[in-house]
């Protein structure tokens, strides 16, 4: 087992790094190896709908989207970390996730995922949800905790002082790890679950 964790806040060793840090500890004592890496610090441009990668088979901007690509196929399980602001993630992250997520063309059928954000106080919920939705809309299963995947936090190193938040790091990554060995198994047993042509409503006639 392989999870791959997104770390988009641009602070290193922030409030960002101790949440995905206390998930970490778990895969670990778990034995699944873990790949962090943090996306927030870096120049990453967003997506210009070019429909390059079509042929291409990576983005048209050879950044590190198409360096962490592999990675994300290889992955059993992603993790996405953010911030708050504005009652959204690091735009710096979504622009990372849009075109990773638009520009592989691997089956990420049941590969699962997972968002933690990170606020003072608000806002949570809406990154979270943003979030997911990167992960619903590929067929992959989202792991769920005791509460929602947040940890409470403003300046440097306060999140470590959320005991509640980080205990439900801790019952994600224990969630997360048991969904993707019984997904292993049932992969191994039963396969994937077959699918349909797709077909493609667009709502202008």
């Amino acid at each position: 087992m392989k999870v791959l964790m997104i770390n988009g806040s641009p602070r290193v060793g922030g409030n960002t790094s101790i949440a995905l840090k206390e998930m970490e500890k778990v895969f670990l004592a778990e034995g699944v190896e873990v790949e962090t890496i943090q996306v927030g610090n870096k120049d990453i441009r967003g997506c210009i709908a070019c429909g390059q990668c079509a042929n291409k088979g990576k983005c048209v901007f050879d950044d590190i989207v198409n360096e962490v690509a592999p990675k994300f196929e290889e992955c059993d399980g992603l993790v996405v970390g953010s911030p708050v602001y504005y009652a959204s993630a690091n735009a710096t992250l979504v622009a990372f996730l849009t075109r990773l997520f638009y520009s592989t063309h691997f089956d990420r059928t049941m590969k699962v995922g997972s968002s933690v954000v990170v606020a003072r106080r608000g806002g949570l919920s809406a990154t979270f949800d943003e979030l997911n939705k990167f992960f619903t809309i590929s067929g992959m299963p989202v792991a769920s905790s005791q509460y929602w995947n947040s940890v409470h936090g403003r300046g440097k190193g306060e999140a470590g002082g959320d005991a509640e938040g980080l205990q439900t790091m801790r019952t994600l990554a224990k969630n997360m790890t048991f969904l993707m060995k019984s997904i292993a198994l049932g992969k191994e047993k039963y396969g994937l679950p077959e699918k349909e042509e797709h077909l493609w409503t667009h709502f202008i006639r």
